[in-house]
Protein backbone atom coordinates (compact mmCIF):
# COMPACT_ATOMS: atom_id res chain seq x y z
CA UNK A 1 0.00 0.00 0.00
CA UNK A 2 1.52 3.35 -1.03
CA UNK A 3 1.14 6.82 0.43
CA UNK A 4 -1.48 7.64 -2.19
CA UNK A 5 -3.89 4.98 -0.91
CA UNK A 6 -4.72 7.23 2.07
CA UNK A 7 -2.83 10.45 1.25
CA UNK A 8 -3.15 12.11 4.63
CA UNK A 9 -1.10 12.52 7.80
CA UNK A 10 -2.44 12.94 11.31
CA UNK A 11 -0.37 14.57 14.03
CA UNK A 12 -1.40 13.86 17.63
CA UNK A 13 -0.28 16.83 19.72
CA UNK A 14 0.04 20.51 18.91
CA UNK A 15 3.29 21.39 20.67
CA UNK A 16 6.48 22.55 19.00
CA UNK A 17 7.37 19.10 17.66
CA UNK A 18 3.88 18.39 16.36
CA UNK A 19 3.48 21.75 14.66
CA UNK A 20 6.94 21.56 13.11
CA UNK A 21 6.19 18.09 11.80
CA UNK A 22 2.90 19.30 10.35
CA UNK A 23 4.62 22.16 8.54
CA UNK A 24 7.44 19.99 7.24
CA UNK A 25 5.02 17.34 5.96
CA UNK A 26 2.87 20.04 4.38
CA UNK A 27 5.96 21.30 2.55
CA UNK A 28 6.49 17.75 1.28
CA UNK A 29 3.03 17.74 -0.26
CA UNK A 30 1.23 15.54 2.27
CA UNK A 31 -2.07 16.90 3.61
CA UNK A 32 -1.93 17.12 7.42
CA UNK A 33 -4.34 17.52 10.32
CA UNK A 34 -3.11 18.26 13.85
CA UNK A 35 -5.31 17.12 16.75
CA UNK A 36 -4.61 18.96 20.01
CA UNK A 37 -6.40 17.99 23.21
CA UNK A 38 -6.22 21.47 24.77
CA UNK A 39 -8.99 23.93 24.02
CA UNK A 40 -6.47 26.45 22.68
CA UNK A 41 -2.77 26.69 22.00
CA UNK A 42 -2.07 28.76 25.07
CA UNK A 43 1.70 28.81 25.53
CA UNK A 44 2.73 26.36 28.24
CA UNK A 45 6.23 27.31 29.27
CA UNK A 46 8.11 30.55 29.34
CA UNK A 47 11.17 30.55 27.13
CA UNK A 48 13.41 28.19 25.22
CA UNK A 49 16.71 28.18 23.40
CA UNK A 50 17.21 27.49 19.72
CA UNK A 51 20.75 26.36 19.03
CA UNK A 52 22.35 26.52 15.56
CA UNK A 53 21.15 22.99 14.70
CA UNK A 54 17.50 23.96 15.28
CA UNK A 55 17.86 27.31 13.54
CA UNK A 56 19.10 25.56 10.38
CA UNK A 57 16.06 23.30 10.48
CA UNK A 58 13.77 26.30 10.84
CA UNK A 59 15.59 27.96 7.93
CA UNK A 60 14.59 24.98 5.81
CA UNK A 61 10.97 25.75 6.71
CA UNK A 62 11.31 29.46 5.95
CA UNK A 63 11.01 30.57 9.59
CA UNK A 64 14.62 31.28 10.50
CA UNK A 65 14.66 34.98 9.56
CA UNK A 66 11.51 35.70 11.59
CA UNK A 67 13.00 34.11 14.69
CA UNK A 68 16.44 35.65 14.27
CA UNK A 69 14.79 39.05 14.23
CA UNK A 70 13.91 38.36 17.90
CA UNK A 71 17.54 37.80 18.86
CA UNK A 72 18.87 39.67 21.87
CA UNK A 73 22.64 39.85 21.91
CA UNK A 74 24.71 40.17 25.06
CA UNK A 75 28.46 40.75 25.10
CA UNK A 76 29.13 37.78 27.38
CA UNK A 77 27.32 34.90 28.97
CA UNK A 78 28.74 32.43 31.38
CA UNK A 79 28.67 30.30 34.48
CA UNK A 80 29.03 31.61 38.05
CA UNK A 81 28.85 30.45 41.62
CA UNK A 82 26.12 31.77 43.96
CA UNK A 83 28.76 34.13 45.38
CA UNK A 84 29.01 35.78 41.96
CA UNK A 85 32.48 34.48 41.09
CA UNK A 86 32.76 33.62 37.43
CA UNK A 87 33.71 30.07 36.56
CA UNK A 88 33.60 30.47 32.76
CA UNK A 89 32.56 33.08 30.22
CA UNK A 90 31.84 32.90 26.51
CA UNK A 91 31.57 35.70 24.00
CA UNK A 92 28.25 35.27 22.20
CA UNK A 93 29.86 36.57 19.03
CA UNK A 94 32.36 33.70 19.19
CA UNK A 95 29.52 31.17 19.22
CA UNK A 96 28.03 32.67 16.08
CA UNK A 97 31.42 32.91 14.37
CA UNK A 98 32.22 29.28 15.20
CA UNK A 99 28.91 27.72 14.20
CA UNK A 100 27.47 30.26 11.79
CA UNK A 101 24.52 30.98 14.09
CA UNK A 102 23.94 32.08 17.68
CA UNK A 103 22.15 30.23 20.43
CA UNK A 104 18.89 32.17 20.24
CA UNK A 105 16.51 32.59 23.18
CA UNK A 106 12.83 33.12 22.36
CA UNK A 107 9.54 32.94 24.17
CA UNK A 108 7.81 29.66 23.43
CA UNK A 109 4.75 31.60 22.26
CA UNK A 110 6.82 33.26 19.54
CA UNK A 111 7.89 29.96 18.02
CA UNK A 112 4.36 28.55 18.26
CA UNK A 113 3.00 31.66 16.52
CA UNK A 114 5.55 31.40 13.71
CA UNK A 115 4.63 27.75 13.08
CA UNK A 116 0.87 28.41 13.17
CA UNK A 117 1.15 31.34 10.76
CA UNK A 118 2.98 29.13 8.25
CA UNK A 119 0.38 26.33 8.29
CA UNK A 120 -2.73 26.37 6.08
CA UNK A 121 -5.87 27.55 7.90
CA UNK A 122 -7.76 24.70 9.52
CA UNK A 123 -4.73 22.44 9.89
CA UNK A 124 -4.83 22.55 13.69
CA UNK A 125 -7.92 21.36 15.54
CA UNK A 126 -7.92 22.31 19.21
CA UNK A 127 -10.20 20.71 21.77
CA UNK A 128 -9.81 17.57 19.69
CA UNK A 129 -8.26 14.65 21.59
CA UNK A 130 -7.11 11.85 19.33
CA UNK A 131 -6.00 8.32 20.14
CA UNK A 132 -4.19 5.75 18.05
CA UNK A 133 -6.40 2.70 17.46
CA UNK A 134 -4.36 0.74 14.94
CA UNK A 135 -0.75 1.53 13.89
CA UNK A 136 -1.31 -0.07 10.48
CA UNK A 137 1.40 -1.71 8.42
CA UNK A 138 2.65 -1.87 4.84
CA UNK A 139 -0.74 -3.20 3.67
CA UNK A 140 -3.21 -1.08 5.61
CA UNK A 141 -3.43 2.49 6.92
CA UNK A 142 -3.16 3.56 10.52
CA UNK A 143 -6.42 4.35 12.34
CA UNK A 144 -6.95 7.19 14.79
CA UNK A 145 -10.07 7.85 16.85
CA UNK A 146 -11.06 11.53 16.97
CA UNK A 147 -14.14 13.42 18.19
CA UNK A 148 -15.37 13.22 14.59
CA UNK A 149 -14.98 9.45 14.43
CA UNK A 150 -12.30 7.12 13.13
CA UNK A 151 -9.80 8.51 10.61
CA UNK A 152 -7.40 6.53 8.43
CA UNK A 153 -4.01 7.91 7.53
CA UNK A 154 -0.90 7.06 5.58
CA UNK A 155 1.13 8.41 8.49
CA UNK A 156 0.45 9.18 12.15
CA UNK A 157 2.88 11.31 14.15
CA UNK A 158 2.82 10.80 17.91
CA UNK A 159 3.86 14.18 19.30
CA UNK A 160 1.87 13.86 22.50
CA UNK A 161 4.60 14.61 24.97
CA UNK A 162 6.20 13.09 28.04
CA UNK A 163 3.25 10.91 28.99
CA UNK A 164 2.54 9.91 25.41
CA UNK A 165 -0.41 7.55 25.05
CA UNK A 166 0.77 6.86 21.51
CA UNK A 167 4.12 5.61 22.81
CA UNK A 168 2.29 3.39 25.31
CA UNK A 169 0.20 1.88 22.52
CA UNK A 170 3.23 1.14 20.34
CA UNK A 171 5.56 -0.06 23.09
CA UNK A 172 3.46 -1.13 26.10
CA UNK A 173 6.38 -2.91 27.80
CA UNK A 174 8.74 0.08 27.71
CA UNK A 175 9.13 1.85 31.08
CA UNK A 176 8.82 5.33 29.59
CA UNK A 177 10.30 8.44 31.21
CA UNK A 178 11.17 8.52 34.90
CA UNK A 179 11.74 11.30 37.39
CA UNK A 180 15.24 12.75 37.08
CA UNK A 181 15.41 14.03 40.65
CA UNK A 182 15.06 17.66 39.56
CA UNK A 183 12.12 20.01 39.59
CA UNK A 184 12.17 23.24 37.56
CA UNK A 185 10.65 26.70 37.78
CA UNK A 186 10.23 29.02 34.78
CA UNK A 187 8.92 32.52 34.37
CA UNK A 188 9.21 35.62 32.21
CA UNK A 189 9.62 39.10 33.67
CA UNK A 190 8.08 41.50 31.19
CA UNK A 191 10.07 44.65 31.86
CA UNK A 192 12.46 44.49 34.79
CA UNK A 193 13.40 47.82 36.34
CA UNK A 194 16.95 47.32 35.09
CA UNK A 195 18.37 45.05 32.41
CA UNK A 196 20.50 42.31 33.99
CA UNK A 197 24.20 43.12 33.89
CA UNK A 198 25.16 39.44 34.04
CA UNK A 199 23.41 36.66 32.18
CA UNK A 200 23.88 32.92 31.96
CA UNK A 201 23.69 30.31 34.69
CA UNK A 202 24.59 30.23 38.37
CA UNK A 203 25.37 26.78 39.80
CA UNK A 204 25.01 26.03 43.48
CA UNK A 205 24.76 22.86 45.52
CA UNK A 206 22.24 20.65 43.74
CA UNK A 207 20.58 23.67 42.11
CA UNK A 208 20.96 26.29 39.39
CA UNK A 209 19.38 29.50 38.13
CA UNK A 210 19.52 30.82 34.56
CA UNK A 211 18.95 34.40 33.36
CA UNK A 212 18.30 34.93 29.63
CA UNK A 213 17.31 38.20 27.89
CA UNK A 214 14.38 38.02 25.48
CA UNK A 215 13.02 40.43 22.89
CA UNK A 216 11.06 43.54 23.93
CA UNK A 217 13.02 43.98 27.16
CA UNK A 218 11.77 40.77 28.76
CA UNK A 219 13.89 38.37 30.80
CA UNK A 220 13.46 34.60 30.96
CA UNK A 221 14.38 33.18 34.36
CA UNK A 222 14.55 29.48 35.07
CA UNK A 223 15.72 27.43 38.01
CA UNK A 224 16.22 23.77 38.86
CA UNK A 225 16.80 21.99 42.14
CA UNK A 226 16.85 18.49 43.55
CA UNK A 227 13.51 17.81 45.20
CA UNK A 228 11.12 14.92 45.87
CA UNK A 229 8.90 14.01 42.93
CA UNK A 230 5.55 15.74 42.94
CA UNK A 231 6.64 18.32 45.48
CA UNK A 232 5.09 21.76 45.75
CA UNK A 233 5.67 24.83 47.89
CA UNK A 234 4.22 24.27 51.35
CA UNK A 235 1.80 27.18 51.01
CA UNK A 236 1.29 26.77 47.26
CA UNK A 237 3.32 29.93 46.58
CA UNK A 238 6.06 28.94 44.13
CA UNK A 239 7.23 32.54 43.88
CA UNK A 240 7.97 32.51 47.60
CA UNK A 241 9.68 29.15 47.16
CA UNK A 242 12.00 30.64 44.54
CA UNK A 243 12.87 33.53 46.86
CA UNK A 244 13.53 31.12 49.71
CA UNK A 245 15.83 28.96 47.63
CA UNK A 246 17.60 31.56 45.50
CA UNK A 247 16.94 34.97 47.06
CA UNK A 248 20.40 35.17 48.61
CA UNK A 249 22.30 34.27 45.45
CA UNK A 250 24.34 36.76 43.45
CA UNK A 251 22.88 39.66 41.45
CA UNK A 252 20.78 39.94 39.39
CA UNK A 253 18.92 36.85 40.70
CA UNK A 254 17.34 38.37 43.87
CA UNK A 255 16.36 41.59 42.10
CA UNK A 256 14.72 39.72 39.26
CA UNK A 257 12.91 37.32 41.59
CA UNK A 258 11.38 40.21 43.50
CA UNK A 259 9.84 41.43 40.22
CA UNK A 260 8.30 38.11 39.24
CA UNK A 261 4.51 38.02 38.98
CA UNK A 262 3.57 35.17 41.39
CA UNK A 263 0.88 33.80 39.09
CA UNK A 264 3.38 33.41 36.23
CA UNK A 265 5.70 30.92 37.90
CA UNK A 266 5.52 27.45 36.35
CA UNK A 267 6.82 24.43 38.23
CA UNK A 268 7.30 21.00 36.69
CA UNK A 269 9.19 17.87 37.59
CA UNK A 270 11.84 16.91 35.05
CA UNK A 271 11.22 13.53 33.44
CA UNK A 272 13.78 11.83 31.23
CA UNK A 273 13.89 8.62 29.23
CA UNK A 274 14.81 5.69 31.45
CA UNK A 275 16.13 3.80 28.43
CA UNK A 276 16.00 4.34 24.66
CA UNK A 277 12.96 3.00 22.86
CA UNK A 278 13.61 0.00 20.60
CA UNK A 279 12.50 2.19 17.68
CA UNK A 280 10.81 5.53 17.02
CA UNK A 281 8.19 3.91 14.83
CA UNK A 282 5.89 0.97 14.41
CA UNK A 283 3.75 0.35 11.36
CA UNK A 284 2.74 3.74 9.99
CA UNK A 285 3.26 5.62 13.25
CA UNK A 286 6.31 7.73 14.16
CA UNK A 287 7.11 9.22 17.56
CA UNK A 288 9.01 12.47 17.98
CA UNK A 289 10.09 14.95 20.64
CA UNK A 290 9.37 14.08 24.27
CA UNK A 291 7.19 11.17 23.20
CA UNK A 292 10.29 9.54 21.71
CA UNK A 293 13.22 10.78 23.79
CA UNK A 294 12.42 12.80 26.90
CA UNK A 295 15.54 14.59 28.11
CA UNK A 296 16.53 16.83 30.98
CA UNK A 297 16.95 20.51 30.05
CA UNK A 298 20.62 20.87 30.96
CA UNK A 299 21.86 21.12 27.36
CA UNK A 300 18.94 23.20 26.08
CA UNK A 301 18.21 20.65 23.35
CA UNK A 302 14.68 19.42 24.07
CA UNK A 303 12.86 21.65 21.58
CA UNK A 304 15.83 21.58 19.22
CA UNK A 305 15.73 17.80 18.91
CA UNK A 306 11.97 17.81 18.34
CA UNK A 307 12.49 20.25 15.46
CA UNK A 308 15.24 18.03 14.04
CA UNK A 309 12.94 14.99 14.31
CA UNK A 310 10.26 16.76 12.31
CA UNK A 311 12.59 17.61 9.42
CA UNK A 312 14.08 14.12 9.23
CA UNK A 313 10.65 12.51 9.36
CA UNK A 314 9.33 14.72 6.57
CA UNK A 315 12.39 14.04 4.44
CA UNK A 316 11.84 10.29 4.84
CA UNK A 317 8.18 10.62 3.84
CA UNK A 318 8.08 10.92 0.08
CA UNK A 319 4.45 10.53 -0.98
CA UNK A 320 5.20 10.98 -4.66
CA UNK A 321 3.81 14.47 -5.17
CA UNK A 322 5.40 17.89 -5.48
CA UNK A 323 8.06 18.85 -4.59
CA UNK A 324 9.48 15.27 -4.82
CA UNK A 325 7.81 13.11 -7.48
CA UNK A 326 9.66 9.92 -6.46
CA UNK A 327 7.58 8.06 -3.88
CA UNK A 328 8.74 5.59 -1.28
CA UNK A 329 6.29 2.76 -2.04
CA UNK A 330 6.26 1.45 1.54
CA UNK A 331 5.67 4.11 4.22
CA UNK A 332 6.79 1.66 6.90
CA UNK A 333 10.19 1.45 5.20
CA UNK A 334 10.41 5.23 5.25
CA UNK A 335 9.79 5.25 9.00
CA UNK A 336 12.51 2.65 9.53
CA UNK A 337 14.91 5.11 7.90
CA UNK A 338 13.65 7.79 10.29
CA UNK A 339 14.40 5.60 13.32
CA UNK A 340 17.86 4.77 11.97
CA UNK A 341 18.66 8.45 11.58
CA UNK A 342 17.26 9.71 14.87
CA UNK A 343 17.52 7.08 17.59
CA UNK A 344 21.36 7.02 17.91
CA UNK A 345 21.70 10.82 17.86
CA UNK A 346 18.96 11.57 20.34
CA UNK A 347 20.15 8.79 22.65
CA UNK A 348 23.57 10.45 22.81
CA UNK A 349 22.03 13.83 23.61
CA UNK A 350 19.73 12.37 26.28
CA UNK A 351 22.80 10.77 27.88
CA UNK A 352 24.78 14.01 27.61
CA UNK A 353 22.04 15.99 29.31
CA UNK A 354 21.90 13.39 32.08
CA UNK A 355 25.67 13.75 32.58
CA UNK A 356 25.39 17.53 32.96
CA UNK A 357 22.52 16.97 35.39
CA UNK A 358 24.78 14.79 37.54
CA UNK A 359 27.23 17.68 37.83
CA UNK A 360 24.46 20.07 38.85
CA UNK A 361 23.22 17.50 41.37
CA UNK A 362 26.43 17.53 43.44
CA UNK A 363 25.54 18.85 46.90
CA UNK A 364 28.45 18.19 49.25
CA UNK A 365 30.82 21.08 49.90
CA UNK A 366 33.92 19.10 48.87
CA UNK A 367 32.13 17.84 45.77
CA UNK A 368 30.95 21.26 44.63
CA UNK A 369 34.40 22.73 45.32
CA UNK A 370 35.99 20.06 43.13
CA UNK A 371 33.34 20.50 40.42
CA UNK A 372 33.70 24.28 40.39
CA UNK A 373 37.50 24.06 40.23
CA UNK A 374 37.23 21.74 37.23
CA UNK A 375 34.74 24.08 35.53
CA UNK A 376 36.98 27.09 36.17
CA UNK A 377 40.01 25.28 34.72
CA UNK A 378 37.97 24.25 31.68
CA UNK A 379 36.84 27.87 31.30
CA UNK A 380 40.47 28.91 30.77
CA UNK A 381 40.81 26.73 27.70
CA UNK A 382 40.83 28.48 24.32
CA UNK A 383 37.32 29.43 23.16
CA UNK A 384 37.65 27.21 20.10
CA UNK A 385 38.35 24.17 22.26
CA UNK A 386 35.34 24.87 24.46
CA UNK A 387 33.03 25.40 21.51
CA UNK A 388 34.22 22.24 19.78
CA UNK A 389 32.66 20.28 22.62
CA UNK A 390 29.26 21.27 21.22
CA UNK A 391 30.21 20.68 17.60
CA UNK A 392 28.61 17.24 17.26
CA UNK A 393 25.29 18.70 18.38
CA UNK A 394 25.41 22.17 16.84
CA UNK A 395 26.88 21.26 13.43
CA UNK A 396 23.94 19.08 12.42
CA UNK A 397 22.56 19.90 8.98
CA UNK A 398 18.90 19.39 8.03
CA UNK A 399 17.91 17.18 5.12
CA UNK A 400 16.57 18.83 2.01
CA UNK A 401 12.78 18.98 1.75
CA UNK A 402 12.77 20.06 -1.89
Amino acid sequence: MSWTSHPHAIVIGGGIGGLTAALALHRRGLPVTVHERAASLEPVGAGLTLAPNALRALDALGLGARLRALAVTHPAVGLRRPSGRWLARTDTGAVEAHFGDPVLAVARAELIAALLDALPPGTVRTGSPAALTDPGDALRPAVVTTPDGERRAALVVGADGLRSATRGTLFPDHPGPHYSGFTTWRTVIDRPAQAPAAVGEVWGRGALVGVVPLAAGRVYLYAAALAPAGGRAADGDEHAELLRRFGSWCAPVPELLRQVAPDRVLRHDVLESAAPLPAFHRGRVALLGDAAHAMSPFQGQGACQAVEDALVLAAAARPGSAPDPTPVPDPAAALAAYTAARLPRTSRIVAGSRTVGRLVAIRSRPGTALRDTALALAGRLPTRVLLDRSAETYNWLPPQLS
